[in-house]
């Protein structure tokens, strides 16, 4: 137990500094600068933001640093604070951009799936490209997804590959990744969100491989003389059957049989 000989002046100014540098510390952690990324994702999507940060002073630490903020689980929407401001090995560092991992699972199995990105870039000065935030409530921008279908392998499995692009204001699909450039002093205490939509048909990764028919979509063959999925020409051949993710033998997709 400490008595009053261990006060001596030379301890009291050791404990003084040491709770200022606390109080200054806790300050400097109260007063990091954040905005709230929000996301709201279709069944069986999740979403993984990692935030890259550069150094503010040029320092051989600039664009080698990244946190990973975090992933989703299956709440809707999922919710993220991201900082504006890091410091990385004495680097002062500012949020340059955030990258969006987006996982869309198609099948039972842990390799049904597929991936793709959208992404928030900052800014520091304004442009036309700058979207300014609502009077109240988040920015929200929008993006949608495509799922696209073909056979792989010696059995002809069919498979699944996502592609995900930005949605204009009149919900017209643009060939950019979803995603918005953002204004760095605009952004402190605000909230982001992105909504995330499926297409509702699926098409085939292949253009002109399948031909689509009142029962479903065929997959054509003959060209190159072997029974996998080939470009379609005239007189129309089709390959005899190809497989379900669960092993289904079928002859047109997603109905199975005609």
């Amino acid at each position: 137990m400490m008595n009053e000989r261990d006060m001596s002046p030379r301890f009291l100014r050791v404990l003084f500094v040491n709770a200022m540098a606390f109080v200054v510390s806790g300050c400097s952690m109260a007063q990091t600068e954040s905005f709230t990324f929000q996301a709201e994702m279709p069944e069986n999507f999740t979403i993984s933001p990692v935030a890259y940060y550069a150094s503010t002073s040029g320092d051989s630490c600039s664009s080698k640093n990244r946190i990973q903020s975090g992933q989703s689980i299956g709440a809707r929407p999922v919710e993220f604070k991201l900082p504006l401001t890091d410091t990385t090995r004495g680097c002062s560092m500012v949020l340059t951009n955030v990258v969006l991992h987006i996982r869309g699972q198609w099948g039972t199995r842990e390799l049904d799936m597929s991936l793709q990105r959208a992404g928030i870039s900052i800014r520091d000065e304004p442009t036309e490209n700058l979207r300014p935030f609502p009077t109240s409530g988040p920015l929200v921008f929008q993006g949608q997804c495509q799922w696209f279908f073909r056979t792989m392998g010696p059995y002809r499995y069919i498979v699944k590959i996502l592609q995900c692009r930005a949605l204009d204001a009149n919900g017209v699909v643009q060939k950019s990744l979803a995603g918005e450039a953002l204004q760095r002093d605009q952004l402190a205490g605000k909230t982001v969100k992105l909504v995330l939509s499926v297409a509702d048909k699926e098409e085939p990764y292949y253009n002109g491989w399948w031909l689509e028919t009142p029962k479903g979509w065929k997959a054509c063959t003959g060209l190159w003389g072997t029974n996998n999925e080939e470009p379609c020409v005239k007189p129309y051949k089709f390959i005899k059957s190809f497989k379900m993710p669960d092993g289904r033998d079928c002859t047109v997709y997603p109905n199975c049989t005609e």
